[in-house]
């Protein structure tokens, strides 16, 4: 049952307070069967200064406590690119995990926005942890499902609980499973192939031994596909660096791949192993032994049984085009019989937004099956 007593909120400051902020999930989702714990050490670095958020944001993260416990956290942070491409005095939040009692949840919400008005934000949106470039969305549907690597997850009540303290609903994000890996449709397949056969489309992975240029050439693409999608904020170079030094850790060549048209770079797809297979029995936890569990996993214990597209794009000229769908089922095509041929079972393609209609149904042409929803939220201060 709720309980009345107003908490207490403590901006987090010290380490044994972020300790409180990184564990505060494993007693919210302690009856949970379908979460999977983050490492507490990937978190640490996460939310530390290490992140290149911080590079051009500020954030404050905050605990609420009762009777000496943690039962809520969340962050208020401020991102300078968001405010330099569009000018909208917008704030953000994050990391919101809560028992389930209002008072909890609004006496978050209060200390978020406080940070957040002080420093001149006029509206507040989120979760974001910490931008739109990372886990994005509170999970609203498809509870039973375990989030994949760098997707949330949330209780059934976080959303109402959302909406009580003013929030409203501003974007759905959909994140599509692909189960079976199947082929591909037979009219794609020939749209296709007739490209191939003129010596236009080439399709080739990731040469590991040119990171940092396939890196740039993928961000290249990245940034010009998503440049006018909703709340889009370009990567830097200092996150595609982290993300270099990310990838290179689980990645295979053949998890990325690049399509060109007539010479040129033109779309690009990412697939990530989903780490969360290997670690949900570590309790987050990596000693004493479960790193050697985890080398032992990543290196001998087969393929997973999901893999996650979290990145995918195609140069704006070619949107709205036949051959611009050409390109993305190029990629989409390499990727799934590359996972096919080694075993993986099924893919998540996430995430989506709403409102791109030809994205989400070539998707769909595809076998994809909508199966998560993630919402982004929206207040004025």
């Amino acid at each position: 049952m709720p309980n009345s007593l107003q908490p207490e909120i403590v901006p987090v400051s010290t380490s044994r307070e972020m300790r409180e902020f990184i564990r505060l999930p494993h007693t919210i989702y302690a009856n949970d069967p379908a979460w999977v714990p983050p490492l507490n050490l990937e978190r640490k670095e996460h939310l530390s200064r290490k992140n290149p958020f911080f590079g051009h944001g500020e954030a404050q993260l905050f605990l609420a406590r009762r009777n000496g416990r943690a039962v809520g956290r969340i962050s208020a942070q401020i991102n300078r690119l968001h405010l330099e491409r569009y000018d909208d005095a917008m704030g953000f939040f994050g990391f919101l995990e809560a028992v389930e009692d209002e008072a909890v949840f609004r006496a978050l919400f209060e200390a978020a926005e406080d940070w957040l008005r002080k420093r001149g934000m006029q509206r507040v949106r989120g979760p974001f942890s910490y931008s739109i470039n990372e886990e994005s969305g509170l999970l609203v549907e498809g509870f039973e499902h375990p989030p994949v690597i760098m997707m949330g997850h949330a209780c059934p009540w976080y959303g109402p609980m959302v909406e009580a303290c003013g929030y409203g609903k501003v974007m759905d994000l959909i994140a599509y499973i692909l189960r079976g890996l199947e082929p591909m449709p037979e009219a794609a397949m020939k749209l296709l192939g007739r490209l191939k056969e003129k010596g236009r489309l080439s399709v080739r992975p990731l040469n590991r031994k040119r990171l940092r240029e396939e890196l740039d050439l993928i961000m290249d693409i990245f940034n010009d596909a998503w440049a006018n999608n909703w709340g889009y904020v370009p990567f830097t170079e200092a996150e595609i660096r982290k993300l270099g030094d990310d990838l290179n850790l689980i990645v295979e060549e053949r998890d990325v791949w690049i399509a060109s048209l007539d010479g040129e770079p033109s779309a690009m797809v990412v697939t990530l192993p989903d780490i969360n297979e290997w670690i949900r029995d570590f309790g987050g936890r990596l000693l004493p032994f479960n790193w050697a569990k985890l080398i032992w996993r990543l290196k001998f214990g087969g393929p997973p049984k999901t893999v996650r597209m979290p990145l995918m794009g195609v140069r704006r000229k070619f949107h709205g085009k036949a051959v611009g769908s050409a390109l993305a089922l190029a990629v989409i095509e390499a990727a799934r019989d590359h996972h096919s041929d080694r075993g993986v079972r099924q893919g998540e393609l996430s995430w989506i937004l709403e409102t791109n209609r030809p994205t989400r149904k070539l998707i769909e042409t595809v076998g994809g099956e909508p199966y998560k929803t993630y919402r982004i939220y929206e207040k004025a201060l």
